[in-house]
């Protein structure tokens, strides 16, 4: 299941790869249908730069990818392999990092789970108090 978030991530960057007419059509589509919408796009493309010329002509394309942008060489090989050795650290620690965030909440998961279940025995082994008669 997809969050607000990531679903609003995914239309901002294929409305990025798609350029400013793009950003204009999504906000006067917004405008036509329920002008809010149509009036937080065009905050958020003010906001953000996105009305600015700058911003589709000279920034690089988003679809690079994080590894190719340190592929190219600085014409100093030195420099090359010990950026290269420190970003592949820097991911190997990022992924163990990652992991161990993970087994953590696995283990927060299953202690609270225990203590349900715990507790669930406790209150299944002790029937309920009997309740007092009224005459």
């Amino acid at each position: 299941m997809s969050t607000p978030s990531n679903w609003f991530s995914s239309a901002e960057s294929w409305l990025d790869a798609r350029g400013r007419g793009a950003w204009m059509a999504a906000m006067i589509l917004g405008f036509i249908f329920f002008w809010p919408v149509g009036l937080a796009i065009l905050f958020y493309m003010i906001w953000s730069n996105r009305m600015s010329r700058s911003f589709f002509c000279c920034r690089p394309s988003k679809s690079v990818s994080r590894h190719s942008a340190h592929t190219q060489s600085s014409g100093n090989t030195a420099f090359d392999a010990y950026r290269d050795d420190t970003l592949k650290r820097l991911e190997d620690e990022q992924t163990a990092f990652q992991s161990f965030l993970q087994r953590l909440r696995d283990a927060k998961d299953k202690t609270e789970f225990d203590q349900f279940m715990n507790e669930r025995a406790r209150d299944v082994a002790s029937p309920a108090s009997p309740e007092p008669k009224t005459v």
